[in-house]
């Protein structure tokens, strides 16, 4: 039972380098001598790093990497280049890494527009130093993921945004209509690199892995040709920042467990459930104190809130306000495909409209097996209907000429006089879009004929299936 009271004190590339004697094998340089050092050192302290760089893990890493593919960072290599790179200087980069003299290089800053609106910067390593990160990351995963808490969904083997969905219904079904909704402002860059180095070295003791660690964390920011140096954040985009900003986050979900909270986390968007709204400012305040104080992150007054679930969104996803309430797209998730779709119907003026509509399946499909487990499913026949009259529109466009139009439309079946008239009319492309004229000369069944993915007939059949 939560005590709320608590609160009150408190991939497929090419095989792997040696695979079937197809191609050359990783140059290991035999026993150097770093390794001759650290086989005489404690052998705690050096356990990890020898996993990291031993040839199943890189192998594996390598395949990671390759198939993740990603833009080239500061130094211009892509993906397809590292293998080869590897190939000729890895005795080298291994040696460095077991020494403890490896020094990574600067990342490449890219702004991408968030979906609420801001940009979210990102920091993009070189291709080497994403495989030597991949490589850490396989062998620190399994020594913290197991012990950090059920409720935490985000970057995790095995568990996933719609599992953090369904766990989060379940509470609200329990009773606990209130939710406590914590945004940490620009949480990626404000992580303090003391806070999360000391709670990596709580598992980790080989001190060139927490050496390494610290300098990824503090390797430069590359920005129109300029390298800036920082002090705290860990940059989205390397394989290992997930795994760090659990790593930190972990202090959270174990006091929120120890208070006795139901909650769901994933990354940095943490829900706390409770059964009353007093019970939930009670929480807001203090989980506020104990992340400013104990974690030195900022709340973000402006983006969190106390309410009913029903009125905020979790994951893309919001719930309806019954008893037993059901899952569905929040109208931010509705929007942000609407834009998305928008932009690429921008691009499609012009195109074959065949062709386009095998360019948006992808987007469609992807999209409706986020928000599968919708049970509103309104919102999704509206939607197809509001492509369709997209599609119509393009179409209206491209004919530009009344005679054109008249000449279009009496091949779609619809008579000489109402065909002129139409094409005559005067009105705007979105009037003559949802115009019967339009809807009779092309209706559900002629995009049907095209392959356009129907978002609710497509939600149907995911859910038959499973």
């Amino acid at each position: 039972m939560v005590n709320e009271d608590a609160d009150r004190s408190a991939e497929k590339q090419r095989a792997p380098l040696g695979d079937n004697g197809r191609n050359p094998p990783w140059p290991d340089e035999g026993v150097s001598n770093a390794t001759a050092k650290r086989e005489s050192s404690n052998p705690n302290e050096a356990r990890i790093m020898e996993a990291v760089v031993e040839r199943g893990n890189r192998r594996a890493a390598l395949k990671r990497v390759e198939a993740n593919k990603g833009a080239a960072g500061v130094d211009g290599m892509s993906t397809e280049a590292l293998r080869p790179w590897l190939h000729e200087h890895w005795p080298r980069v291994k040696e460095e890494l077991l020494e403890g003299r490896y020094k990574p290089s600067p990342v490449l800053k890219v702004e991408i527009p968030k979906p609420g609106g801001g940009v979210r910067q990102l920091g993009i390593p070189t291709v080497l130093d994403r495989f030597i990160q991949q490589a850490l990351l396989q062998v620190m995963q399994p020594v913290f993921d197991p012990e950090f808490s059920e409720s935490s969904y985000g970057f995790r083997p095995g568990r996933s945004a719609q599992q953090a969905v369904l766990a989060a219904r379940a509470h609200v079904e329990s009773g606990r209509t209130w939710v406590v909704d914590i945004d940490i402002e620009k949480f990626f860059d404000r992580v303090n690199h003391d806070m999360l180095m000391a709670r990596v070295a709580r598992k980790v003791e080989d001190k060139s892995v927490l050496r390494l660690i610290r300098r990824y964390l503090q390797a430069g920011v590359m920005d129109g040709g300029m390298v800036s140096e920082r002090t705290e954040g860990t940059p989205q985009g390397g394989p290992l920042s997930p795994l760090l900003s659990n790593i930190l986050l972990d202090d959270l979900d174990k006091e929120l467990e120890r208070r006795g909270h139901a909650f769901c986390r994933y990354a940095d968007d943490c829900n706390i459930y409770v059964r009353s709204r007093h019970a939930g400012e009670r929480v807001m305040a203090s989980v506020t104190r104990f992340l400013e104080k104990r974690l030195k992150l900022k709340v973000n007054q402006g983006k969190s809130a106390v309410n009913k679930p029903s009125r905020r969104k979790f994951l893309g996803y919001s719930m309806t306000a019954h008893r037993e309430p059901r899952l569905k797209a929040a109208p931010q998730s509705i929007e942000r495909l609407k834009n998305k779709l928008r932009d690429k119907f921008r691009q499609g003026r012009g195109r074959n409209i065949g062709r386009f509509i095998e360019e948006l399946k992808p987007i469609l499909r992807g999209w409706i097996n986020y928000f599968r487990l919708a049970r509103v499913k309104g919102v999704f026949e509206e939607l197809d209907g509001w492509i369709r009259r997209k599609l119509r529109c393009t179409l209206w466009r491209q004919w530009k000429r009344p005679r054109t139009r008249a000449k279009n439309l009496m091949k779609r079946g619809i008579a000489e006089a109402r065909a002129w008239q139409s094409a005559t009319n005067g009105r705007g492309p979105w009037w003559n879009s949802g115009a019967p004229h339009m809807n009779e000369a092309y209706p559900k069944k002629f995009f049907d004929s095209l392959g356009l993915v129907s978002l609710l007939n497509y939600l149907r059949s995911i859910q038959c299936s499973s």
